[in-house]
């Protein structure tokens, strides 16, 4: 029987409840080290070999133990119950769903803004970019649909982490800049349903982009 109040095992939680929830544009709180740098080289050498541009589902990857405990620590009810305090508010009938993305062509649609699906609660995005030396692709916190107009700004690198009130002014993304950029984002979805639905889109999505020539179609294509 699994225990609801285990600690986690890699993500800070002291950290992370100490981080200061801002209100504007929306809620947000950024954390600097949410897993401490100290399990960075053991964490990515077991984290999920991503081949191509754009998001996978979590199910669809294969990954180690040690970034396979990083997951348990945000699937867990204690993750859970802290980001419920930190935005005062209820995720008990709430499921998560896991993306990941690993890499960005530098192709202009990627990192377009969008406030997030109305069918999302909270989102967190967790960094695993080994480095990120680049002014452009940092992942913004915006104050409108423009990407230029952002009220903050972060390096993807290990162990940095954002989370968000989804509302319709959540606007967020990035300016677009090729390199290894690995991601995850855990939200807190409506239903089941949209978990399911979101797993069976990005599997699609995956087999789209094993094909090199439906690839290079989705590329270019507009957003």
């Amino acid at each position: 029987m699994p225990n609801n109040d285990a600690p986690l095992t890699l993500l800070d939680e002291a950290a992370i409840r100490a981080a200061d929830l801002r209100h504007s544009p929306y809620d947000f709180a950024f954390v600097e080290h949410a897993i401490a740098p100290q399990f960075k080289e053991e964490v990515l050498r077991d984290a999920p070999p991503i081949p191509d541009r754009g998001s996978y589902a979590l199910p669809s990857l294969r990954y180690g133990p040690r970034f396979g405990a990083a997951i348990q620590d945000l699937l867990s009810p204690r993750f859970r119950r802290v980001v419920e305090d930190k935005f005062d508010t209820d995720l008990s009938a709430c499921p998560p769903a896991i993306v990941m993305m690993g890499n960005t062509t530098g192709h202009y649609n990627e990192g377009h803004a969008h406030p997030d699906s109305k069918h999302k609660i909270i989102t967190v995005l967790l960094g695993f970019s080994r480095e990120w030396p680049y002014e452009r692709g940092r992942l913004r916190v915006l104050r409108s649909s423009d990407r230029e107009d952002f009220e903050f700004e972060f390096a993807p690198e290990f162990g940095r982490m954002l989370m968000f009130r989804v509302c319709d002014h959540s606007w967020h993304g990035f300016l677009p800049q090729k390199g290894q950029r690995m991601s995850l984002q855990l939200c807190f979805v409506d239903s089941e349903w949209y978990v399911r639905k979101e797993y069976f889109r990005h599997r699609i999505s995956a087999f789209v982009k094993s094909v090199p020539l439906l690839r290079k179609a989705i590329e270019w294509a507009p957003r």
